[in-house]
């Protein structure tokens, strides 16, 4: 629905399907992977508190409230006085467009600026998918031990740098996915360590090749 950095928008169809009724997505960020199957049980687990809240902004908003939000031209900025009368989380849902691909909500819009008609028409009609989801501002320790389709996609190990919250005890992580119950889907990228990884897609950036890995269990 929205931009974030790591969104999994592009490759979501390679990950294997949902086995179960219920998906958790533990590092939920802008949950590609349950968008994707967003008539299933979801259950979202995110930790930054400007990201949930747009989230929870989204799922508690009608369609003519994202029309509603203004469009800003080159040079402005969301700082700016006339934009006071917007909350937070609209200003973040805004920021996310302004430069697609950030960790953060920017306050004006960058060279690949996607916060225009179209793109704002479109979230407004993607509203309803989410009506029904569970969103929590919480860790993904605290994820209920269910049988469910997890779908990990945590910072990276090597490339997480960027995420507010980065600092990922990976040993522990590794541990606790392996015993979730049900399906478990992990992202990684190349070269991470804490699981057996195995190669899922080759992803070309704007400089160079990534390559996007997984590690999956069915109980």
């Amino acid at each position: 629905m929205f931009y974030y950095y790591g969104r999994k928008k592009r490759i979501v169809k390679y990950y294997p399907k949902p086995l179960y009724d219920t998906i958790i997505e533990s590092f939920a960020g802008s949950a590609s992977y349950a968008i994707e199957y967003f008539e299933k049980n979801v259950i979202l687990y995110e930790i930054n508190f400007k990201i949930f809240s747009v989230w929870k902004y989204l799922q508690q908003s009608s369609p003519s409230d994202i029309l509603k939000l203004p469009l800003l031209v080159k040079g402005e900025s969301l700082n700016n006085e006339k934009f006071n009368y917007l909350t937070d989380p609209e200003k973040w849902v805004i920021g996310l467009f302004l430069n697609p691909g950030s960790s953060v909500p920017k306050k004006s819009p960058g060279n690949f600026c996607d916060w225009d008609e179209k793109h704002r028409k479109d979230l407004s009609e993607e509203l309803y998918k989410i009506k029904h989801w569970i969103i929590k501002n919480e860790s993904y320790e605290n994820s209920p031990d269910i049988e469910a389709t997890w779908f990990i996609d945590p910072p990276y190990q090597l490339a997480g740098k960027y995420y507010v919250n980065n600092k990922i005890d990976y040993k522990k992580l590794g541990e606790w996915c392996k015993n979730r119950k049900g399906q478990v889907i992990v992202c990684e990228n190349e070269g991470a360590d804490w699981l057996d990884f195995e190669n899922l897609v080759d992803l070309k950036g704007q400089k160079h090749l990534r390559k996007e890995v997984i590690w999956t269990k069915n109980q």
